[in-house]
């Protein structure tokens, strides 16, 4: 077993196909970003106890107004079991989500780079199948603290295992389309909430009875289907040799663009350059700005439109939650919301990296902080007299750029600090996703929940949290102007490049060539039945989830 989960076995020769490359890591990516999708469980959970009169009890922070209330009754809510969470306790298993994928990616970043992603994906594989079970029983029980630890804590290194595990070895079956190949690498965790909401929905639908919900049952479902898909996933991964290049692909000279290096930084030095924490704060200020949002956007737009969602345009969402027909009816409605995001999540993916190929990696993120501030400050209008198709408009955008970001900050590393650390770096550049996931849902958290407590109506909670939202893209901005070239010193000469290509168990494709590069038209020479199938395995899940959304978007609009 040891020598099958070497990185040594999964180098691929020089007939393999790269293109069976992308639907492996989108079996895995589809999989663990169900994450971005557990807003459709807050309500469930949030009524999860039921009083002797059949309406749900009361919180365990009933009457908190600050943040050390708040917290306290969190803290109360770990484990009680009398009282119900509330959107506050379950968000803090959502930035635990986040914190922990940046943490592990960045812890370990450099084992993934020596033992290979089929190991690393394996390891994502176990840890998110096995939180979301420990988290199944944690609804069972009614244990806040199960939930936090399965699915927050285990789940989250799962996360961080599982995400950053083909980055740099799609980078490097791809040199020619860098942008692109991160934006399949990636997109797949955008899209996981797509196909996970509507699924988990159907599920919570069908295992509910008159006492509970059914939310423990979906996470057992949930965790058999993303068992099967994640472990095909993993073992599916192959690498590159060192020196493969497409047929008839010639590297493009990088003189003329001082941004792409054609040179390597060491893992070890690149946090010593300028422009690692540079671009750490581009990162953390675009996810900030959107992951808070993001994880609060069925519950947004319920409480923002109330009654217009339906067609009852004079109905409160106040009113809204004391009728039970009425609260499933609009819950639907925002399960299609996050459905909608999360499409524009996935394709803002693949098309903001793809497009940065042309564009650049630094004039694609000035597009990302000036659009995405524009558009914080018009959904604030527009919210304020009722325009759905706006207002949903807007956070698309913004949706599609956020996506965009994540799966271009891999392709702006590999410019700045070459190809062989690329995913080592990557990692510890997600401690901007760790900062910003708990930064952006406290910020949103904690101004929804102050405000809610202070009396302000539903539909006028979220105006002024756009705004401070808007103000962090601001500091991404200037943030991005400032990244200038590497300065020289930081990278390897060639024996140190050589000598840590040995380390992490590289073999040359020096086959027919002097320079130490052979060309593959792998197209032709690998079975293309084995690329429709990989694809079609792929396609399936993510058609259902476009097909899904549609449907649930058309009747948000009716």
């Amino acid at each position: 077993m040891a020598s099958f989960l070497s990185k040594e076995n999964t180098i691929a020769n020089a007939n393999f196909n790269r293109w069976l490359v992308p639907p492996a890591a989108l079996a895995v990516h589809l999989s663990i970003g169900m994450a971005y999708g557990f807003s459709v469980f807050w309500k469930p959970l949030g009524n999860a106890l039921m009083g002797a009169d059949g309406k749900p009890l009361e919180s365990c922070a009933l009457h908190a107004t600050t943040f050390g209330e708040k917290l306290s009754g969190t803290m109360r809510a770990l484990t009680a079991t009398d009282c119900n969470w509330t959107q506050f306790d379950l968000g803090w298993m959502y930035t635990l989500f986040f914190v922990l994928l940046g943490c592990s990616a960045a812890l370990w970043g450099g084992w993934l780079e020596r033992e290979g992603p089929r190991k690393a994906g394996l390891v994502s594989m176990l840890c998110w199948c096995g939180g979301l079970l420990i988290s199944a029983y944690g609804v069972y029980t009614h244990q806040l603290w199960m939930m936090w630890l399965g699915s927050g804590v285990i789940g989250g290194i799962g996360l961080g295992l599982g995400y950053i595990s083909p980055v740099s070895t799609l980078i490097k079956w791809f040199p020619d389309r860098r942008g692109m190949a991160t934006g399949m690498a990636i997109m797949g965790f955008g899209g996981g909430a797509m196909i996970g909401s509507p699924i988990a929905t159907k599920l919570m639908a069908y295992f509910a009875t008159p006492t509970t919900a059914g939310v423990w049952q979906t996470f057992v479902a949930l965790a058999a289907i993303y068992f099967v898909f994640m472990l095909w996933g993993a073992l599916s991964y192959r690498v590159p040799p060192t020196g493969w290049k497409p047929a008839n692909w010639t590297p493009p000279a990088t003189q003329n663009n001082a941004m792409i290096s054609s040179k390597h930084v060491h893992l070890k030095n690149a946090h010593k350059t300028p422009q690692f924490w540079l671009l750490w704060l581009v990162l953390c200020m675009n996810v900030s700005a959107g992951i808070g949002i993001i994880g609060s956007a069925s519950p947004m737009l319920q409480e923002t439109f109330g009654g217009h969602l339906i067609g009852q345009p004079d109905v409160g969402f106040a009113d809204i939650k004391k009728d039970e027909t009425l609260t499933k009816t609009i819950a639907a409605v925002g399960a299609g919301f996050v459905g909608l995001i999360s499409l524009f999540n996935i394709f803002g993916r693949f098309a903001w990296a793809t497009s940065s190929d042309k564009l650049g990696r630094k004039r694609t993120y000035y597009i990302f902080f000036i659009l995405g501030a524009i558009m914080y400050c018009a959904a604030t209008y527009v919210a304020g007299f009722k325009s759905l198709a706006l207002f949903v408009g807007a956070f698309c955008v913004i949706a599609s750029m956020y996506g965009g970001g994540f799966a271009t900050i891999p392709a702006y590393l590999a410019d700045m600090f070459g190809t062989q650390f690329v995913g080592a770096i990557h990692g510890r550049l997600l401690t901007a996703w760790s900062t910003a996931g708990i930064l952006g849902p406290v910020i949103v958290n904690y101004m929804h929940d102050t405000r809610l407590e202070a009396g302000v109506p539903f539909d006028q909670i979220y105006a002024p949290i756009f705004m401070v939202l808007a103000g962090l893209l601001v500091v991404g901005f200037i943030a991005n102007f400032l990244v200038k070239p590497v300065d020289e010193k930081f990278y390897m000469t060639d024996a140190e490049l050589e000598a840590e290509r040995k380390l992490a168990h590289e073999k040359s494709a020096a086959l027919n060539s002097t320079k130490g590069a052979v060309s593959s038209n792998a197209s032709s020479a690998s079975n293309p039945l084995l690329v429709v199938i990989a694809w079609t395995l792929v396609l399936a899940p993510i058609s259902y989830g476009i097909w899904s959304t549609i449907q649930k978007a058309w009747g948000l609009f009716n």
